[in-house]
């Protein structure tokens, strides 16, 4: 009779067991459902908010279509002017060999005070002076010198210009050291020489339009993630309604987390926009990677990149503090992250410092997704920090958020 109470113990312990079951599933189910609830809310604000729909409209099609129409960085119909004081058929043959699309040979100009006045008023961007005895010094085989002063206000179409006018000056020079010795047009061709041929990978007809255009679709998604968060975090300040959300039954992790994901999707929205309506069909960019795999890793960028906003939400107080806020924080990201100088220019305590930049991994990613067709097993080095650099910033944010109101 001793034992009588052993088999109703194992009777009813896995009734209780099978009860916690159900139990930790509603609470699972609750819980997502309060964060799609507050992901489709801040979603909807987000909506009624014009001016910041405005902002992402152009920033996710004119902004990108500008910069890849407004700057040229090649070399196209450079204005020459040209000082012959020679009038020799060896200086008309020398000027002859400027032409499009490179150059564009102006006028001829008489005196070098006019000449000068025209360079300095931006009417021409490089003047050819060929000094007198021109041909008579080349038939006497004597050296002598041309003059090319050249614009560089644009330094890279100004370096261009030089570089393309010194090897047209240069294969001039061959052409009558040839032909003053008496050798066969063919004669360095027989001659044992150094040939350096360059291939260009992945751009191959080095499209400016493709870097410039990628360029400011990094730098929108950079301002969106830092701003959008943060906006909708001080939103909720201006209003009187954190409070409320604080005596809800919602974490702050489910608070903030809602607001980044609410304006992930936005992102992401503004991001197909842009590659499907701007990039291939205006620039012909292509996307030899996985477009999935370049959504997902957008997605870990942004989520990244809004830590940054969470902190400066704690910070601010309204919208105009937030915005001054952001352009603090994305300016210095922006211009030495790698977008507009490559970081191998850089001093080696920037290189260090901007380790801890999202921005800098994600440059990789973009590029090696679209241009160069990685994947994965190529670009984890760079995913493995933004992985660790989002979740100690949205941490840290989230960590300031609750310190605010304790």
């Amino acid at each position: 009779m001793t034992t009588a109470p052993n088999p109703s113990l194992s009777i009813h312990s896995p009734a209780r067991l099978s009860r916690k079951g159900p139990r930790s599933l509603g609470l699972a189910v609750l819980w997502w459902r309060r964060l799609q609830v507050m992901t489709a809310k801040e979603l909807r604000q987000l909506i009624r908010d014009w001016p910041l729909i405005l902002f992402m409209a152009y920033g996710f099609t004119l902004s990108p279509y500008l910069s890849g129409t407004g700057i040229n960085m090649q070399l196209r119909n450079a204005s020459l002017l040209v000082q012959d004081h020679d009038h020799s058929f060896s200086s008309r043959d020398l000027i002859s060999r400027f032409q499009p699309p490179y150059f564009r040979v102006e006028s001829e100009v008489a005196r070098p005070d006019d000449a000068r006045r025209l360079l300095d008023e931006g009417r021409a961007m490089a003047i050819l002076d060929i000094p007198t005895r021109f041909q008579e010094s080349l038939g006497r085989q004597q050296p002598v010198s041309v003059q090319l002063q050249v614009d560089t206000t644009s330094s890279p179409q100004g370096l261009s210009l030089a570089s393309y006018a010194e090897r047209i000056v240069g294969e001039f020079g061959r052409e009558t050291a040839r032909r003053n010795l008496g050798m066969p047009s063919d004669a360095e061709e027989r001659l044992p020489t150094v040939r350096s041929q360059v291939r260009v990978w992945y751009n191959p007809n080095l499209v400016d339009a493709w870097f410039e255009c990628l360029s400011q679709l990094l730098r929108m998604i950079t301002v969106f993630a830092v701003l959008l968060p943060a906006a909708a975090m001080v939103r909720e300040k201006e209003r009187g309604t954190v409070e409320q959300l604080l005596v809800s039954p919602l974490t702050p992790f489910q608070i903030m987390f809602s607001k980044v994901l609410a304006m992930t999707v936005a992102i992401l929205i503004g991001v197909a926009l842009t590659v499907f309506g701007i990039l291939r069909p205006v620039f012909d960019v292509p996307t030899r990677g996985s477009l999935g795999l370049y959504f997902i890793l957008t997605a870990l960028y942004i989520f990244t990149t809004a830590g940054l906003g969470l902190f400066a939400a704690t910070l601010a107080r309204n919208q105009a503090q937030v915005g001054m806020m952001t352009i603090m924080v994305v300016a210095p990201i922006l211009l030495l992250s790698g977008t507009t100088t490559p970081v191998e220019a850089m001093p080696d305590w920037v290189s260090t410092v901007m380790a801890f930049s999202p921005l800098r991994y994600y440059i990789e990613v973009t590029y090696g997704i679209l241009l160069k067709g990685v994947g994965l097993e190529v670009l984890w080095p760079v995913v493995l920090p933004m992985i660790l650099l989002g979740a100690g910033m949205f941490g840290f944010g989230m960590w300031r958020f609750r310190r605010q109101f304790e």
